[in-house]
């Protein structure tokens, strides 16, 4: 019961979550801080970015390593299809959300063509 979670040998999907969620922090942030330096976006959509990107590299390394196990395994095929389709759809499932999050409201393009109207 003592025995660590991440350095456990037994669990390598968790390793590779971790890994992959490292690896495209660094990448992700890499990008955005030049895209923040030329002044492309903000700091507030680079740290959005950079947490979307590292949810999503964590889902897509865990996702890959557990599907290479499951093939591995007789009989593990579709076991194997069912975890990569699971990673896909968590990794969709962020995009849409940050989607939701990221559209304005009905009100506001409400508000904004009524200002509109009203200036011309």
């Amino acid at each position: 019961m003592n025995q660590p979670l991440i350095n456990n040998p037994s669990n390598p999907v968790l390793r590779s979550v971790i890994t992959g969620a490292i690896a495209s922090a660094v990448a992700s942030s890499t990008i955005n801080m030049r895209k923040v330096k030329n002044e492309e976006i903000t700091t507030k959509e680079a740290v959005k970015d950079t947490l979307k990107r590292t949810s999503q590299g964590a889902i897509a390394t865990g996702a890959a390593v557990a599907t290479a196990d499951y093939l591995s395994q007789k009989g593990g095929f579709f076991k194997a299809m069912t975890t990569i389709s699971i990673g896909m759809a968590g990794i969709y499932a962020l995009e849409v959300l940050d989607d939701k999050l990221n559209k304005p409201s009905e009100e506001e393009c409400c508000e904004e063509a009524t200002l509109i109207a009203k200036e011309q």
